[in-house]
């Protein structure tokens, strides 16, 4: 409870007087990459890294905000123009106004806000951060008559509107939905989800940062989403959902090989997906180890979306026996995600540690993790 104790201490010192304290998680993707923008599942995790807060009303029309992490301070009003300008701030000013625009209620309140969501790792700190504040709101002051997957679309739309960046829902929905020892299949088209058991005895989920990111003359996302779009045309089908690889292998000699190998791509890892499903509910971790190996070798080969180093990573979980690796994330630099027998993961992490930094020049930050709940209260 170390952060609890910071964001309290912090808060009785600015605010003196009462408060709930609540936190939202990170996330975690086991696999399904570049499949939302082609209307097929992802299966994300909430993770035991979050965001907290401490709340409390202050009979006011205005936010009273400290992220004890950046060491700053915002005020703001709950109308259109009183946006902070501080990037942090428009997070929680965001989701105060998304849940107004739906006819929400939202009043004034002071908060203490801090973190353990590793920043560039990939984990979703900025969805963490919106999804704490959407269920503290609806809490607080709508009696908790807000659904959670609105709640997750308010998330999403504090990102689209707030703070410019175009994001799918998985994020928010991990973060909002998750439950401990439980991963969730997502369908990104008709937005159905189910959970799926994801608490092996044998076995750990261990992050591995490889801390770069590289920096790219093109635009590599949309180059890959305009390439499955290409196809999915060619076929008749609005995506690359409804796709099999017989009727691309049918197409073949009329679409480019890049267009054809990206979504080889997409239609495996639908299959993939699918495959995982049943290897959890069977207790089946190795089929679920393999598949992440698939995953990786196909975002690498196919989809284009390594780089050397977590190439060289995932090479090194197999020599040493990890379970499953691979790529988490929309690539070019980040993490992997490692299945690691519990007897294996002191071996692997220092050897990863020592081998990355003799030919990279630093080491990788390791994070273990474990599957959590999503948003909830603390106290």
């Amino acid at each position: 409870m170390e952060l609890k104790n910071k964001i309290s201490e912090e808060f009785n010192k600015r605010f003196n007087k009462p408060g709930s304290v609540y936190a939202s998680a990170g996330r975690i993707n086991l696999i399904g990459e570049h499949t939302d923008y082609n209307g097929g599942f992802v299966f994300p995790g909430a993770i035991d890294k979050v965001i907290m807060a401490k709340i409390a009303p202050n009979d006011t029309d205005k936010v009273r905000v400290y992220s004890v992490d950046l060491d700053d301070y915002a005020e703001f009003g709950l109308n259109e123009a009183d946006a902070p300008k501080a990037s942090w701030a428009r997070y929680i000013f965001g989701v105060c106004r998304e849940v107004i625009k739906r006819g929400g209620i939202v009043k004034g309140f002071d908060t203490v806000f801090a973190g353990n969501v590793p920043l560039g790792a990939g984990l979703s700190s900025s969805a963490a951060l919106e999804s704490c504040f959407a269920f503290a709101i609806n809490d607080l002051f709508n009696d908790n008559s807000i659904d959670k997957f609105e709640l997750a679309k308010i998330g999403q739309s504090t990102e689209h509107n707030y703070c410019g960046v175009n994001c799918g829902i998985m994020d928010q929905f991990a973060s909002i939905m998750g439950k401990a020892d439980k991963l969730m299949r997502l369908d990104c088209r008709s937005m159905e989800f189910e959970y799926f058991p994801f608490a092996p005895e044998d076995y750990e989920l261990i992050l591995i940062d490889s801390r770069v990111k590289h920096e790219l003359a093109d635009s590599p996302y949309n180059k890959r989403r305009a390439s499955c779009e290409r196809v999915a045309k060619r076929l008749g089908l609005d995506t690359l959902r409804d796709a099999t690889m017989p009727l691309l292998n049918s197409i073949r000699t009329d679409i480019t090989a890049e267009d054809y190998f990206r979504a080889k791509f997409v239609i495996e890892e639908k299959e993939r997906v699918l495959a995982v499903c049943d290897a959890l509910n069977a207790g089946d971790y190795e089929t679920v180890g393999r598949m992440m190996y698939e995953t990786h070798r196909g975002l690498s080969d196919d989809y284009e979306v390594s780089c050397e180093e977590l190439d060289f990573l995932n090479d090194i979980a197999r020599e040493c026996g990890v379970t499953g690796s691979r790529i988490m994330g929309g690539g070019f630099g980040g993490c992997t995600i490692n299945l690691v027998k519990k007897g294996l993961s002191d071996k692997f992490i220092e050897t990863a540690k020592t081998r990355f930094n003799e030919r990279y020049g630093h080491e990788p930050q390791v994070y273990p993790v474990v599957i959590c709940d999503g948003a909830h209260i603390v106290d």
